[in-house]
C-alpha cells in the first residue's frame, strides 16, 4: 500500500486510494471546547502512516484522539506519531433490572418512580426545552469554572435533542440532567450532572434509576457509560447499580 494516494476530500476528511478503491479514511472534528480530535481508519499500517503524514502537518496543535486501551496495535501506531496518554476513561456496562446495592429491597423500577429528597425526576422527552437549555448552560459554566470542560469525555456535545434528557426538578427549577443516546442494542449514558448547590441529595442516583428504568421497559438488558478513572463518586454511583468495567479508553494528545 506504499502507492496509496492520499486526497483531502473536504476540510475535515481525507481518503487513501489504491487503484481507485478507498483503503483508508481520516477525519478531524472540533469539540465545543475548541479541541481537535483525529480519527484514522485504515486497512494497513502503511496506509495509516500515509494518512497521518498528510493530515498532521496541516493541523494546528495540540491534537487529540481516543483509543481502546486493549487495541495495542492502534495505540502503538499513534504513539509512533508522538501522541501520549492524557486521561483514561472506564467503559462501564450497567444492568437495567437489578437491585441497587445502596438500597436493599428497592428495585431500579421502583427507585426510578420515587421522589428523592423532594426532587421530581422527569422522564426523557418530558422536560421543557428552554429551561433544559438554561440548565445545560449553567452546568457547563460550573464545569468550566472547576475541572474544566476539556476534562469531560470527547463525545459530550452541547444540548441538541431535548428528548434524550431525563431531568431532575426541585421546586420548579431544573437542577440535574441525564443524557442518553439510543444506540441500537445498548443505550449509552453520555452525561449525568447535578447543579453544585443540589449535590449529595441522591439526585444523581434518582436520575440514573430513571434512565435504567426507561431502558429496561424498552427491552434493553444493559446500558453503557463512560467514567473518568479519577471520578470515584461517579464510579461508586454506577457500581451501586451493578455496573462492571468492560474496558478502558485512553485519550491521547500530540502537543
Amino acid at each position: 500500500m506504499q502507492s496509496a494516494e492520499i486526497t483531502r476530500v473536504s476540510e475535515r476528511h481525507w481518503h487513501a486510494l489504491d487503484d481507485d478503491q478507498v483503503v483508508g479514511r481520516g477525519e478531524v472534528w472540533r469539540r465545543p471546547d475548541g479541541r481537535s480530535f483525529l480519527s484514522i481508519d485504515a486497512w494497513h499500517g502503511t496506509v495509516f502512516d500515509r494518512l497521518a503524514g498528510a493530515m498532521l502537518p496541516t493541523l494546528p496543535k495540540p491534537l487529540y484522539t481516543v483509543v481502546d486501551e486493549d487495541d495495542l496495535d492502534l495505540l502503538s501506531q499513534w504513539e509512533r506519531l508522538g501522541f501520549g496518554p492524557r486521561r483514561r476513561e472506564w467503559e462501564l456496562v450497567v444492568p437495567t433490572g437489578v437491585v441497587p446495592a445502596s438500597s436493599p429491597g428497592v428495585t431500579v423500577l421502583s427507585a426510578g418512580a420515587a421522589e428523592e429528597s423532594g426532587v421530581t425526576v422527569l422522564s426523557a422527552g418530558a422536560a421543557e426545552e428552554e429551561p433544559l437549555r438554561e440548565l445545560d448552560r449553567a452546568i457547563r459554566a460550573e464545569v468550566d469554572a472547576t475541572v474544566g470542560w476539556h476534562n469531560m469525555p470527547a463525545e459530550i456535545f452541547h444540548l441538541q435533542d431535548a428528548s434524550r434528557y431525563a431531568v431532575a426538578v426541585d421546586d420548579g427549577r431544573y437542577v440535574g440532567l441525564a443524557r442518553v443516546a439510543p444506540i441500537p442494542r445498548r443505550p449509552r449514558i453520555g452525561l449525568i450532572a447535578v447543579r453544585a448547590g443540589h449535590r449529595r441529595r441522591g439526585i444523581g442516583r434518582a436520575l440514573l434509576a430513571e434512565v435504567l428504568t426507561a431502558a429496561h421497559r424498552a427491552g434493553a438488558a444493559t446500558v453503557a457509560a463512560e467514567v473518568h478513572q479519577s471520578n470515584t463518586a461517579a464510579l461508586a454511583l454506577f457500581e451501586g447499580f451493578g455496573a462492571r468495567r468492560e474496558s478502558s479508553n485512553l485519550e491521547l494528545v500530540l502537543r
